[in-house]
């Protein structure tokens, strides 16, 4: 199924499958990113112009350069994340929200640890089946 084959003006529940299909295939795809150790991977995934609040740091990260930045400290961790629920809202026809909760696996302290989250992502699909993060906020769970 390409992107292109999506639209706000499809509600019922087969085609919102299908988008949170589409939603849960690309954060698959940032989470490979991740796995593969390179910020540089990981953050071309972002737009130019994204904004990300990140889950282990209090600053705002603005840009492609941002994401960078923080993802070069974060996979030092070795992150692996796995979405434990998660809902999709499209915004528009080529735009969607994807939140939830998700659990990252952390080397912390020389162990590997748990860091329960909540994410929402938004973003932008590409007529060529690609997409790219306009905004991301994760947060570690209360």
């Amino acid at each position: 199924m390409k992107n292109a084959d999506i639209s706000i003006n499809q509600h019922n529940e087969t085609d919102m499958e299908k988008i949170k299909e589409i939603a849960r295939r690309n954060f698959l795809i940032w989470n490979q990113a991740l796995e593969t150790g390179d910020q540089k991977k990981v953050a071309e995934l972002y737009a130019e112009s994204a904004t990300f609040l990140p889950t282990v740091s209090g600053e705002f990260k603005k840009g492609r350069s941002g994401a960078e930045e923080y993802f070069k400290h974060f996979l030092e961790k070795h992150p692996t994340g796995e979405i434990i629920d998660d809902e999709v809202q499209m915004l528009g026809p080529d735009i969607y929200v994807h939140s939830g909760m998700y659990n990252f696996e952390l080397d912390t302290d020389g162990k590997r640890g748990i860091v329960q989250a909540r994410f929402s992502f938004v973003v932008k699909l590409k007529e060529d089946g690609g997409f790219k993060i306009l905004h991301h906020h994760s947060s570690i769970k209360p």
